[in-house]
């Protein structure tokens, strides 16, 4: 099977979207020989933030010296960001012929499985093969009955945040969500959470007490944000000094609090890491479309905020770095977010707005984003074409002196990217 061939089965017509349950996955892996037992796992789920904190904790790994295999989603240039050796994305080969692997047992399933719980045992079939050392693995969506929660005893679980998302899916209240996220916490095994509203708290408790898990809490009181600006971020949390990373953005101290109390859990657990290991792994993470500086003149920043919590921390951090000036944005958005909630936290901070439509079949048109944002007072000219829309973005980020804020589904990266 050639790498093409391997992408164009993933993504056949004949996969099928989100449909929870494990049945499928269960079934899959016990055909492929359970290429995900034994494996140390971080389990890491959370509405927004398990990107970032995925690529925190798998440099920090790196730096102790450990083989990590990282499996993320979504990707936000090539698919094969999706599984990655030493955080580096797999070779096509490999991809290809683990999915070669994958495909004649996926093929005699009576109930086949979703594209994302192929992907999910692709992933550990190739982690299995590279021998890593521990994953860290990253939650699709939800966490109970998400594919990822095949594994029986992780190292860690990890809840980054909770916030209303995929609520067709989740629950419509911040309970029945978090119920859905504390399915990843396991028998016996650490929970580490960021700091969650008491509604949602509640239930990680609960569950993490039924499960005999120890909580850790992140303790907001003990950040300490020196500075941050288009440079990065210099922090303290507790006895860690002046830690330093270029990840942009005021929900990292946050996020990087998470992976000091993670790394605290995972010593206990008897992995050896150590504090150098933390500095220079936090320093040295790399996390694109999280409000990633694409140029400094204009200043263009790209984040991928695409519900109400993420679009109001990315928000947060333009007033922050942008020394309180208005924006001039760029935006997309899928038809299926709850964009007029996002719009209403948006657009008091913008001077004018371009929208476009992501290349992704449940993209909203440009139009309709722009009539909400005309709606809200905000000056807005739509364009399908990415690249006009981007070029007459950055002309008028450039004639009026303001940075230019590209925001909205990750599913734009890939082709605003390439033009910088």
């Amino acid at each position: 099977m050639t790498y093409t061939e391997a992408l164009e089965y993933i993504h056949s017509v004949t996969w099928r979207g989100s449909i929870p349950g494990l049945s499928r996955i269960e079934e899959l892996s016990r055909r492929m020989g359970n290429p995900e037992k034994g494996m140390k796992c971080i389990h890491i789920g959370g509405t927004n933030g398990k990107g970032s904190t995925s690529a925190y904790l798998t440099s920090v790994l790196r730096a102790a010296g450990y083989r990590v295999g990282t499996f993320t989603s979504p990707y936000v240039r090539t698919f094969n960001e999706r599984i990655a050796i030493d955080g580096k994305p797999v070779s096509n080969y490999m991809l290809a012929s683990a999915v070669e692997t994958a495909k004649p047992h996926a093929d005699a399933m009576a109930d086949r499985p979703t594209e994302f719980e192929l992907i999910t045992a692709v992933g550990f079939e190739i982690f299995r093969r590279k021998k890593v050392d521990v994953v860290v693995l990253e939650v699709g969506l939800g966490g109970r009955f998400d594919s990822t929660n095949i594994i029986e005893a992780p190292l860690a679980s990890l809840v980054t945040g909770i916030a209303f998302d995929h609520m067709q899916l989740l629950g419509n209240s911040l309970s029945e969500i978090a119920w859905e996220k504390a399915g990843i916490i396991k028998e016996g095994c650490p929970t580490v959470t960021a700091r969650l509203a008491d509604e949602a708290a509640e239930v990680i408790a609960k569950e993490a007490r039924e499960k005999n898990s120890a909580v850790t809490v992140v303790d907001l009181d003990k950040i300490v944000v020196h500075s941050d600006t288009l440079d990065g971020i210099v922090m303290d949390y507790g006895e860690f000094k002046n830690i330093r990373t270029s990840l942009i953005g005021g929900y990292q101290p946050r996020n990087i609090a998470l992976v000091c109390e993670a790394v605290r859990a995972l010593e206990k657990r008897g992995m050896k890491i150590g504090k150098e290991a933390l500095y220079s792994g936090i320093a040295n993470a790399k996390w694109p479309a999280r409000f990633e500086l694409l140029s400094r003149e204009p200043v263009v920043v790209f984040d991928g905020g695409h519900n109400e919590e993420g679009v109001r921390a990315a928000i947060n951090t333009a007033e922050q770095v942008f020394g309180g000036k208005k924006a001039v944005l760029l935006t997309g958005v899928m038809a299926d977010k709850a964009y007029d909630g996002m719009v209403d936290i948006i657009a008091p901070h913008i001077e004018e707005v371009f929208t476009l439509k992501p290349d992704n079949p449940r993209s909203l048109d440009a139009a309709s984003l722009a009539a909400v944002y005309e709606a809200h007072g905000v000056k807005a000219t739509a364009n399908d074409n990415i690249a006009t829309s981007l070029k007459a973005a950055r002309k008028r980020a450039k004639e009026l002196g303001l940075p230019l804020l590209i925001l909205g589904s990750l599913y734009l990266y890939k082709d605003i990217y390439k033009h910088f």
